[in-house]
């Protein structure tokens, strides 16, 4: 698909020629948008398991919400080409987002852990957005 096709279109995420997401709004409102469908889709499965006894409501792990923003970010990831800059951003970005998402996990501890986990997930959700696009778009200018 030629750039001037796939500009016609006005899709969401922006993205530019190669198919990264040209903008940080653009990767926090597609993540966020995932991680609400995420938790709706466990909250829909728990609460059909929880009916049909097959255990509590609540017990869902609500670190699985984010599988739609990982697979985004995944996609963004490769549309960067290969170098260090992409390697370093997605190693610090996930670093932090999996220590931040566990820290609000720990700090909700006493929750469910559909809830805590689903409050892990935004947090992780967030914070490798925040680092990851900014971070990639600084470490591609400086390594040319």
């Amino acid at each position: 698909m030629s750039e001037s096709s796939r500009q016609g279109q006005g899709g969401f995420p922006r993205r530019d020629a190669e198919g990264r997401i040209v903008a940080l709004g653009d990767l926090l409102g597609i993540s966020l948008a995932g991680l609400v469908i995420g938790l709706l889709a466990l909250l829909l499965f728990d609460w059909g398991f929880a009916t049909v006894g097959a255990g509590d409501f609540g017990r869902a792990n609500g670190w699985l919400a984010i599988i739609l923003p990982a697979w985004l970010y995944w996609e963004d990831f490769r549309a960067w080409e290969f170098g260090a800059a992409r390697v370093v951003a997605g190693l610090a970005a996930a670093g932090l987002a999996v220590l931040g998402g566990l820290l609000v996990a720990g700090l909700a501890d006493g929750l469910p852990p559909l809830l805590s986990g689903g409050l892990a997930a935004a947090t992780f959700t967030l914070v490798y957005a925040v680092v990851w696009f900014p971070g990639v778009h600084w470490l591609s200018r400086r390594t040319g």
